[in-house]
């Protein structure tokens, strides 16, 4: 049970820690405005994204439960999926489109373990 909490937070913690990192780049790095453009988004795009990434950090981490907490996890599955087929279909080099993946595939543990811990309660 332990192991199984140490697992949760962190890979909870990578997530929490990577949408943060990347909500604030969204506000203040020009360069992720220029990546927006070439993956053909709207510029309003990215702040919205920026304020939903730190909507579901502030979800993600809070003692809630239920559809609250499923549609976090949801709504980072849509994230991480979607840019990793933007980056895809966009042409960029192919480590850039499996990034997304590779968090998408520490969202699933974090995922799976939650509802592991919820189960034992």
């Amino acid at each position: 049970m332990k192991t199984l909490r140490i697992v949760y937070w962190i890979s909870t913690a990578i997530i929490a820690l990577m949408m943060t990192y990347s909500g604030y780049a969204y506000f203040t790095d020009a360069k992720i405005d220029q990546a927006f453009q070439h993956l053909g988004f709207p510029a309003y795009f990215r702040i919205e994204l920026a304020i939903a990434k730190f909507i579901g950090v502030v979800l993600l981490l809070a003692p809630v439960g239920g559809r609250i907490k499923e549609w976090t996890y949801a709504g980072f599955t849509f994230t991480f999926i979607s840019a990793g087929i933007a980056h895809g279909i966009s042409g960029d080099p192919m480590p850039v489109p499996v990034v997304p993946f590779v968090f998408f595939a520490v969202l699933a543990v974090s995922y799976f373990t939650y509802h592991k811990l919820n189960k034992s309660k």
